[in-house]
């Protein structure tokens, strides 16, 4: 009896065992079956997708613009992963959560797109808003990423859309890590890069092994990189695990006082719809209602913050910000200078453009990045970093724009020939206030942030 219940025990097994391992083959699906392109479909350009010895091989064409192959299916949860091996004189991408409308600059192919960047400036698995709003993850933010990628051979890409987060990782070393909400679904495409009519054709990409899983997902545990969320007044998973928390509430005047003021001004500044913003006064300095500061004072911080300008504006964020040398202006603090460079006067003043957007104001220049700068009316992202050994760095929507150490012989020398040579010890305060200024312009802010380093 008991070695016929062994043997009814073993049958069970056997007979459940291949059901179990179809279970688990079938979390992956392919969406290439190695033999053609069933399935896919090209939109926009007229570059040459092909199937070779069980990989899909695009090819550049002369005279085309972005050509993308695309999936006929829309995906919006997913886990994708695939292989690449691309020429390293070409750049393309990975389409992910795409669209393509008639009534969208005619069928143009937009949505997110996770980078193949064989060049020196190493942005693969960046995430890129193809014919949208450009670079949302320049990899310049994640320097560790940026040397994952290898030329000259097999590169496997993996990218984790769950809900609002978008992951890449490349070759296992996460890449990219965005939190936004513009667009939910959307179809998956290989992209081949527009070339002119000049350009060398016939440069390839190859693609294989692209599978996806669509249900059961499990996100991969946090990876420690630098987060950029693009959901307002938001604090993802991974912001909070690594310390941040929120400056501002997006909904209340708590944890700030006007400067040089026991409470919040009364009037000059409006909390509306998730955003915080000076209003338009007379164009002067503090003189409506005056700077606002954080109640707090703080040392070595990773400060995020959302800004937006209107047209001719002119505000700043300033820290180390004691609050003790009773200016009739603006409070006393190093400053990243928030400006329309092309309307505002003060652009022009200072020395060698120390006044302008992303300036350490009237002491050093930002680097101009090409486009890291958005229009007047769209929102940008600053950041200011400060270590506990003075070193402090700006950044703009993702790329370092200026360094410098407090408390340097360069550093004092900038301060003796400004604005600020009479203030004793300008900026070398141990720790002080976050301010954010009225200068009299209308400038928007929101979801902004802290991390104590």
């Amino acid at each position: 009896m008991k070695s016929k219940k062994l043997l009814i025990l073993a049958a069970l097994f056997l007979g459940t065992a291949p059901m179990t391992l179809q279970a688990q083959s079938q979390k992956w699906q392919n969406l290439f079956n190695g033999k053609d392109l069933t399935g896919w479909k090209q939109l926009n350009g007229q570059a040459k997708y092909e199937v070779v010895n069980g990989e899909i091989v695009g090819t550049t064409v002369s005279n085309q613009p972005n050509s993308f192959l695309t999936t006929e299916k829309n995906y919006g949860d997913f886990i994708l992963e695939l292989e690449l091996w691309v020429d390293p004189s070409m750049n393309s991408g990975v389409q992910i959560r795409s669209e393509s409308k008639a009534d969208y600059s005619n069928g143009r192919v937009h949505g997110y797109q996770v980078e193949i960047d064989p060049s020196d400036r190493q942005f693969s698995g960046g995430l890129y808003d193809e014919s949208r709003r450009g670079w949302l993850y320049p990899m310049d933010i994640n320097p560790a990423g940026k040397a994952a990628f290898k030329n000259n051979q097999w590169n496997k890409y993996r990218v984790e859309c769950i809900g609002n987060s978008i992951r890449t990782w490349v070759n296992g070393v996460p890449a990219a890590n965005v939190v936004d909400a513009m667009t939910p679904s959307g179809f998956i495409a290989l992209q081949v890069h527009g070339i002119g009519k000049n350009d060398q054709p016939g440069k390839q990409i190859r693609w294989r092994n692209i599978r996806i899983q669509t249900a059961n997902l499990k996100p991969s545990k946090n990876d420690g990189i630098f987060v950029v969320n693009l959901v307002p007044n938001d604090l993802s998973s991974q912001e909070k695990a690594s310390g941040y928390s929120l400056l501002w509430d997006g909904k209340t005047s708590k944890g700030w006082k006007g400067a040089y003021k026991p409470t919040f001004p009364a009037s000059g500044w409006l909390i509306q719809d998730g955003e915080l913003s000076v209003q338009k006064s007379n164009g002067g300095e503090s003189t409506n209602g005056g700077d606002i500061v954080t109640e707090k004072q703080y040392s070595a911080f990773e400060l995020k913050f959302d800004f937006k300008l209107t047209e001719g504006a002119n505000s700043g964020i300033k820290y180390f910000v004691t609050l003790t040398e009773g200016n009739k202006g603006s409070a006393i603090g190093p400053e990243y200078q928030i400006l329309d460079d092309a309307k505002h006067p003060d652009a022009k003043l200072g020395k060698d453009g120390n006044r302008t957007l992303g300036s350490l104001y009237d002491l050093m220049t930002s680097k101009k990045i090409p486009n890291a700068q958005k229009k007047i009316g769209e929102w940008n992202r600053g950041l200011i970093r400060v270590y506990p050994d003075n070193k402090i760095e700006y950044w703009l929507n993702g790329y370092k724009i200026l360094e410098y150490t407090r408390g340097s012989a360069e550093f004092l020398a900038l301060v003796a020939g400004s604005k600020y040579k009479d203030w004793k010890n300008f900026g070398m305060a141990p720790k002080g206030h976050i301010l954010i200024q009225d200068h009299g312009d209308q400038v928007f802010f929101r979801s902004i942030k802290l991390k104590q380093l």
